[in-house]
């Protein structure tokens, strides 16, 4: 059973494990499904989307806000990443969540903290090959926010594709009992995929960032028309990157879109990603790519 409960402004803000779970207690008592979505915060309309989507699915909605220090690398950018606390708080309240779990470091990693969640395969690949460390962070966080939760729908961005892919078969093959969504990515009328990163680019390098949905737009229009050579798709995407001023391209691959592994020719479903850097900002992106009906691979 499920229904949808009033929201207000502002929602209850939960700080410990304990007060997480005797909500969510107290909700399945009720007979509601829980639905949650973890953030960083500095939270955007792309978030928005997530929580809406969870408030019209599920009775009683939980949102994260923990900006996780283990998926950060030495020199990335863990102390400056935005912390607009207010703001990620009314904007959780109008979207419809009932609890907000803002824990602190020291929650989430008691002194002594010693135990890690690693995806073989998957974790140091492309954003993990660049980011060494990266994925190892995000599954530990992810499935420790999974056990406090215990939600029946967790939801997360396409935009960042290789973590929610990660997420699906960690969750799948630790039988954690919460079901991944997966919500289409929310863009800015100009292309940009939304993300809380976006704030530290300046508008020259905003218009640089638009390189890589050009890219992604020009491979789904090739592989649209019916074109299968994957190499010269993949080439045509980064020689759009690499002709754009100010941009340092990391990656413009075609993989497949569950193991993310490369593709020597053309499947009937794929997915495009891309990274760059624009001045001191990485961006990503990606593109789920479909052959015409009418095309066999």
């Amino acid at each position: 059973m499920s229904k949808v409960v009033s929201q207000e402004s502002s929602p209850r803000v939960a700080d410990s494990v304990a007060e997480v779970r005797a909500a969510v207690h107290t909700a399945r008592q009720s007979g509601l499904k829980i639905g949650f979505v973890p953030t960083m915060g500095a939270l955007h309309v792309g978030h928005v989307s997530l929580i809406e989507q969870a408030r019209a699915e599920c009775g009683y909605v939980i949102v994260s806000i923990f900006v996780n220090p283990t998926q950060f690398g030495p020199n990335e950018d863990f102390n400056r990443y935005p912390r607009p606390r207010e703001m990620d708080l009314r904007i959780c309240g109008d979207a419809g969540a009932d609890l907000v779990f803002y824990p602190s470091v020291e929650t989430m990693y008691p002194a002594g903290h010693r135990t890690f969640v690693e995806v073989g395969g998957l974790s140091d690949i492309l954003e993990g090959a660049i980011r060494p460390g990266h994925f190892r962070g995000v599954a530990t966080v992810v499935t420790k926010l999974f056990n406090i939760v215990q939600a029946d729908r967790a939801y997360f961005g396409q935009k960042d594709y290789q973590q929610q892919t990660l997420i699906r078969v960690m969750t799948r093959e630790l039988d954690l009992p919460t079901e991944v969504i997966t919500c289409e990515t929310i863009r800015d009328p100009d292309g940009l995929a939304l993300s809380s990163r976006n704030a530290y680019l300046s508008p020259a390098e905003r218009q640089s960032g638009l390189s890589l949905s050009r890219a992604l737009r020009l491979a789904d229009q090739r592989v649209a028309s019916g074109d299968r050579d994957v190499a010269q798709i993949q080439s045509a995407m980064r020689q759009e990157m690499e002709q754009t001023s100010g941009l340092k391209l990391d990656y413009a691959v075609i993989v497949h879109h569950e193991s993310l592994t490369p593709l020597s020719e053309a499947e009937p479903t794929m997915v495009a990603l891309v990274a760059a850097r624009v001045g001191t900002t990485r961006l990503i992106d990606n593109m789920i790519l479909r052959l015409p009906s009418n095309t066999k691979s």
